[in-house]
């Protein structure tokens, strides 16, 4: 018996499944809460360390802490908004400032 002899058949059969839409994970704000305690200046120390902000746009999102009580950080996938919630609470707490930090489904 040779190779040729041998009669091999092979059925192959590819299912696949393509979405039409691709859905976007949920989207989080991430909010820095107005206290009594934690000065300007360190809020605007984090909003640049954590969240990459000009100084400008630093000043801008603690005045609006400031004289409205919040202001947006930034908006995020999950995980990315926990994250940086976490290091505000650590930077906060380091410096024994009572600031608080929220998130919240857009």
């Amino acid at each position: 018996m040779t190779m040729n002899d041998i009669k091999t058949e092979t059925k192959e059969k590819v299912k696949s499944k393509t979405r039409d839409e691709v859905t976007e994970p949920p989207m989080y704000k991430v909010l820095l809460l107005n206290d009594d305690y934690t000065t300007m200046e360190f809020v605007v120390e984090v909003l640049i360390f954590v969240f990459n902000k000009s100084t400008e746009e630093a000043v801008n999102i603690m005045l609006n802490v400031h004289r409205k009580g919040i202001g947006i950080c930034g908006i995020y996938i999950y995980e990315v908004a926990e994250s940086k919630v976490g290091k505000v609470y650590a930077l906060a707490r380091e410096n024994n400032f009572p600031l608080k930090c929220s998130m919240e489904k857009e």
